[in-house]
């Protein structure tokens, strides 16, 4: 049996990672500021303390001098999040484990399917270039053993992969149609957390794992015309009505959603888990998006209060949809 801290813990995909390690046995500890989001329960067995990654000194509070073998940080976003990392940890743990993106890797990428080696290079989004410093200043830390983990989009029952959320479905079940980008072909990765789980754990403790980076990912690629369809169908819609639209035109509309498709979403993404798979045999995901999109649905339609239709989403949605047939007249 390990011990582990996970900073943050009740996230899309550190709650499942939370819940896999107590499923094997080991001594888990979360740390986080005592806001744990109502969607995510953690289970029984998890010891939790009170503390503000950002305020140091609540944390050295709330651990004391206690050591782990692995600390896990999910809520690192700039290089100085980093910093503070090394500094309460270094000395107090045998493995500390950044966990990064996928977005990181070159985009559009090269060549696919991508690789622990395939370039880090986002242009496009912010998110993705803090977590490339980020990355940068791990491998630069002395005394202070790392492993980097890019999970890409990873998803639970909680968290709609769409555009638009749970009003895209509200549109799709009232027979309205939805936008979708490009032309909906090209392939996604999306991998459920309870699958994602199973590789980042099997990495926790692992000799073999330190300093190298990991993707953790799906192997079958879907494209975004069946993520859509597949969700209308858990939704109880036969044949949804999607319009392709640009996804440089949706980043016009709606400046909101442009870092995500145009730096992320509007490529086709797939990966190469060999490097993942080869240290933890267990790792092959069995979930597919058929039964994640059942999930999902069954989710929000088991408490209407969770079924939040945004007018001014619905707005941007209905006004993307007329594009099209605009441009057609012309």
């Amino acid at each position: 049996m390990a011990s582990f801290l996970y900073i943050g813990g009740t996230g899309i995909i550190s709650t499942a990672a939370v819940r896999r390690s107590i499923e094997l046995g080991h001594q888990v500890t979360v740390l986080n500021r005592g806001q744990s989001s109502s969607k995510r329960a953690l289970p029984d067995g998890v010891e939790v303390v009170q503390g503000d990654i950002r305020s140091p000194e609540t944390v050295r509070e709330a651990l004391g001098d206690r050591s782990f073998d692995v600390v896990l940080d999910f809520v690192a976003f700039v290089p100085e999040h980093i910093d503070t990392d090394a500094e309460l940890f270094t000395g107090r743990t045998g493995q500390y484990v950044f966990i990064s993106s996928a977005s990181a890797y070159q985009t559009p990428p090269a060549a696919v399917p991508v690789t622990e080696e395939t370039p880090l290079d986002n242009p496009y989004w912010e998110y993705s270039r803090n977590k490339i410093a980020c990355e940068q200043r791990v491998r630069e830390l002395d005394g202070l053993d790392w492993t980097i983990i890019r999970p890409s989009h990873t998803y639970d029952q909680t968290s709609l992969p769409i555009e638009g959320g749970w009003t895209a479905i509200d549109r799709m079940r009232r027979n309205l149609p939805v936008a979708v980008h490009g032309d909906g072909t090209s392939l996604w990765t999306i991998t459920h957390t309870d699958d994602f789980a199973v590789g980042l754990v099997g990495l926790l403790g692992n000799k073999a794992a330190l300093g190298e980076a990991f993707h953790i990912t799906n192997s079958d690629p879907i494209t975004w015309n069946r993520i859509y369809t597949e969700l209308a169908n858990a939704a109880g819609v036969e044949q949804p009505d999607l319009v392709h639209v640009a996804s440089a035109t949706i980043a016009g509309v709606h400046p909101a959603w442009g870092p995500g498709l145009v730096g992320d979403k509007a490529h086709t993404m797939t990966f190469d888990n060999a490097k993942v798979a080869a240290l933890v045999p267990e790792f092959a995901p069995k979930i597919d998006f058929t039964e994640g999109a059942r999930q999902m649905i069954a989710w929000y339609d088991a408490d209407p209060g969770r079924q939040q239709v945004d007018p001014e989403v619905d707005a941007v949605i209905s006004k993307l949809c007329q594009i099209p047939f605009m441009a057609a007249k012309l």
